[in-house]
């Protein structure tokens, strides 16, 4: 479908629309009524086609988060970005060993070198998200010192 139809048909229930709040707010009369009723349905009919837009977006990008649990962690895998945010936001892993980090998050980690490895998070739900998301974990020193979520 084209923007213009789509937008002509959310112009039909507008134009009725505000024919309606007119007759309710007694501005004009029946007759001129028919004709006022178009100005807003002119203005706002483009407003609630972009106002669709957006909440399809967004909803299409929105997934709850929720705080970590060590065993929902360890058996789904695929829904691991949905604790990532408080193992972050909380920093329970700065400070910590690899030793630590293993015995609370596992085994089933990639290492990119001693001071850097990797949880895989699962898909993000988002628009053009193709690509599943991991949780960085920087050493120093045999500490954690960072702890960032990026697409791979």
């Amino acid at each position: 479908m084209e923007v213009p139809f789509i937008i002509l048909i959310l112009a039909i229930p507008t134009y009725f629309l505000c024919k309606w709040i007119l007759k309710k707010l007694n501005l004009g009369n029946e007759k001129n009524r028919k004709f006022v009723a178009l100005i807003p349905t002119i203005f706002f009919s483009p407003i609630i086609y972009i106002g669709i837009i957006y909440l399809w977006i967004f909803s299409a990008s929105y997934y709850p988060s929720s705080d970590f649990d060590k065993q929902k962690w360890e058996t789904n895998v695929e829904e691991r970005y949905r604790m990532s945010e408080d193992i972050i936001e909380s920093k329970i892993l700065i400070g910590k060993t690899k030793e630590e980090i293993t015995k609370l998050l596992g085994q089933d980690f990639y290492s990119y070198n001693e001071n850097h490895i990797a949880y895989e998070l699962g898909f993000v739900p988002g628009l053009f998200n193709i690509d599943p998301d991991v949780l960085d974990i920087y050493f120093e020193n045999g500490k954690v010192t960072k702890v960032e979520q990026h697409q791979t």
